[in-house]
This record gives structure tokens, sequence and C-alpha cells, in this order.
């Protein structure tokens, strides 16, 4: 007899497949917003009542944040594929000990991260040639928010529980729960007790606990092999590497795609504090459209993972294809509303012309081709749901590190314009997805002939 928790679950396997990967998708893409909105705002309360250097000081942290946020949630992957992959064999008997196997390496590994980014700030900070005037801050910023990463890492390994068995809502409530706190906070702490940097720091701890605690409060009350208890805590370690296998290789590419990132930062940084907090606020808008296409990708691992354990190879093809054509699509239609009205939401986060400015031109050239991002991140995830990580973290690795190095000493030592700085990242993209296509066509045609 199946219980309720277990009707719940959405049926990967068997019916139609575009209707199911936009009702997984959307709340997922939803979730991603909400919590970009939260963390936008900020950068909106540091801007506007905090003044443009602590806005600078904020915004020469994103790549130092974005590296540990990447690790994380490419780490994330893992789980989501293994846990979807054991639905889809039909051994379900093993989750349980999955579920606590990854929870509690989720914790452990999150301290770690903390420690190393508190030890490892400063070094990074100066590697991107952030400026001396918001050095203290910035570094201020950075050690309280690294008080975060354990609680991040419990909230994206348990989100990734939730998704394998298709339950992107949840997730998406907890965030909203937990955005609301840091927004209250955020403007609380900076307008009443006017702690600048320091305020939108703590706010930000407190509200990833809140979204942690949630998470972990609906599993531990869930009836099914998804149960979280608390004295089942431990590490089984061949369901450990199984996890990591797949997990390992794409936060690795996480996080060096984000110290590409911090050697870019270094270019922004060489213009100034205007250019760096206008790139600080237009970077919110590419991650809204972001999240967009990647939360297709989430989609297009979980259903491949589920589909490709059942056999259902033709369903994996179909997955593909409709997740790169939703994850473009929907991703461009929000990138084109960002630009059309550009000045109107530059203007939400600043008041001064020369950061809106930056700003625009960031927008301009990145944020309107956001939906290329769908291509090599759909392209991965599929690759991923069938069990090879290794392959696309490699190929986004040169991508979009070694490719954007190359860029920053030829294309734009030639061009140093903060236009020509922008105009790696699409260059990049299309590269990296054009690369990963091939490897994908060549990879599944094997498997799928191997396996049938």
């Amino acid at each position: 007899m199946k219980t309720a928790a277990k009707e719940k679950e959405m049926d990967m396997l068997n019916g139609g497949i575009a209707g199911k990967l936009i009702l997984f998708s959307l709340p997922l893409a939803f979730s991603s917003i909400l919590q970009q909105l939260f963390n936008s705002a900020d950068v909106a309360v540091v801007g506007r009542f905090a003044g443009d250097q602590a806005l600078a000081a904020v915004g020469s942290c994103v790549a130092l944040v974005g590296i540990f946020v990447n690790l994380i949630v490419g780490l994330s992957v893992g789980p989501n594929a293994v846990l979807a992959s054991l639905i889809g064999q039909k051994k379900r008997e093993r989750i349980p000990g999955m579920l606590h196997t990854v929870l509690t390496f989720g914790a452990a590994f999150g301290v770690f991260l903390m420690l190393l980014g508190m030890l490892t700030a400063r070094l990074v900070l100066e590697a991107s040639g952030t400026p001396e005037s918001v050095m203290a801050e910035a570094l201020l910023y950075i050690r309280i928010y690294f008080l975060s990463i354990p609680f991040m890492l419990i909230y994206n390994f348990g989100s990734a529980a939730l998704r394998s068995f298709g339950d992107t809502r949840h997730p998406m409530y907890y965030l909203l729960a937990s955005g609301i706190v840091n927004v209250i906070l955020n403007l609380v702490l900076v307008i009443c007790f006017r702690l600048g940097v320091s305020g939108v720091a703590i706010a930000t701890v407190i509200s990833n606990i809140l979204s942690a605690s949630l998470v972990i409060h609906c599993l531990h009350h869930r009836r099914d092999e998804f149960q979280f208890r608390f004295h089942d805590m431990r590490i089984k370690w061949t369901d450990l590497k199984k996890v990591l296998i797949i997990g390992i290789p794409a936060g690795i590419q996480g996080a060096i795609f984000s110290i590409s990132n911090v050697f870019i930062q270094s270019g922004i940084n060489s213009f100034g504090e205007d250019a760096i907090a206008g790139s600080s606020l237009a970077l919110n808008f590419e991650y809204f459209t972001y999240d967009i296409a990647n939360a297709f990708a989430q989609a297009a691992v979980t259903f491949t993972s589920q589909n490709y354990g059942a056999g259902n190879f033709k369903r994996c093809r179909r997955i593909f294809w409709l997740c790169m054509l939703f994850g473009i699509g929907f991703t461009e239609i929000l990138s084109v509303v960002f630009i059309l009205w550009k000045g109107f939401f530059v203007s939400i986060y600043t008041t001064s012309q020369a950061v809106a400015a930056y700003g625009i031109i960031r927008m301009e050239r990145v944020c309107a081709l956001e939906g290329l991002t769908a291509t090599y991140e759909v392209e991965s995830a599929a690759m991923r749901g069938m069990g090879r990580s290794l392959e696309p973290s490699v190929v986004t690795i040169l991508g979009t590190v070694v490719f954007r190095m190359i860029w920053l000493v030829t294309i734009f030592k030639m061009v140093p314009t903060f236009g020509m700085l922008m105009n790696v990242y699409v260059a990049s993209w299309i590269f990296t997805g054009g690369v990963l296509f091939v490897i994908y066509y060549m990879y599944s045609r094997k498997a799928f002939a191997q396996r049938m």
C-alpha cells in the first residue's frame, strides 16, 4: 500500500514529458529567481543606504562567493542523479542509506569549506585586484558570509533529494520564507542599526540557517524511504563514492568556472569602482535569466537519471531536446524583458549615472544572450544523468576557463574596453556548447546502442 508521500511523487517514466518538465522546472526556476531576488536585496539595500563604496565592497566578493556556491550546487548534482537512478532501477530499499550518507557528508564538508573560505578570503580578493579602499569592508562581508556555507550545503543536498522524485515546490516555499526574512533583516540591520555590509552578511547567514532547517524538517516528517532521522546519520563509503563520482567533477567544474570569473573580475576592477559597482548590479539580471536555463538542466539530470536507469533510452533523447528548447526559449524571454526596460531595472540598484552606464553595457553584451547558457548546461546535465560527469566537466573548464583566459591576454589586451571584456562570456558559451553537443551526440549513440 502506497503512502500519501509516495502518491505525490512525479511519474517521470511514463506518460507525456513536456508538461512534466515544465511543472518540474518552473518552480525550480522560480525558487532560484526568488533566492536571487533576495540576494539582490543585499545589493540594493547596500547601494541605496550604505553608499557606492559599500556596494563596490560587496561586488568585489561576487567572484569569491561564486566559487563556493557553484561548488556546492555542482556537488548537489551527485545526490540528485544517484537517488533518481535508484528510483528508476526500482531499488528503493537503498535510498535511506544513500540519503543519510549524503546529508552527513554535506554537514561535515560544509564546515570544512567554511574554514577554507575564511582562511583564503584575503588572498583571493587580493588576486582579483580588489581596491585597497574597499578591502576592509569586503573582508568583513565575506568572513561573516562564510558562516552560512554549512547550511547552504545542507539545504542544497536536501533539496537534491526532494528533486530526485519530482518535488520542486517545497524548496521553493522554503526559499520564499527565508528570503522574506533576509529582506526584513537587511532593512533593519542596515537602515536602523547602520551595520552596512556586515548587516547584509548577517541577514544572509540567518536566512540560510532557516532554509536548511526547513528542508531537514520536511525530510524528517516524511513516511517513506526519504525520511531523515538524526540518529541514522552516518557515511556509507560505497554510497558516498557513487555520489562523488558524479558530484565532484560537477562541483570542480562550477568552482573552476568561478575562478575564471576571478580573472575577469580583475579586468573589471581595472576600470575602477564605478565599473565594479555597475558590473555587480548587472550580474543580478544574468543570474535571474540563468536560473531558468539551469532549472531545465536540473530537470534533464533528474528525468534522464530515472529513465536511463529504467532503460527508456528513446525517452532520454526526447528529454534532452525538450530541455534544450525550453531552456533557451524561456531564458531568452526574460532576457528580452530586461533589455527592453534596462534603464528602469538598473535604476533600482543605483542613482549614479556612471555606475548605471557600466551596468547597461554588461546587460547589452551578456544578459541579452543568456539563453546560450542552456546549451552547455543541458548537454552536461544529460550526460550526468547517464552517469558521465568527467567529460562535460573537462570541456566546460576548457571552454569557460582556458578560453576566457586566452581571450583576456589576446583580444582584450588588443582592445582594452569594458565592452570587449564582456564579450568573452558569449564567445565562451558558443564554443563550449558546440563542443559539448558533439560529445553528447557521440556518447549517447554509443551508450544507447550498447544497452538496447
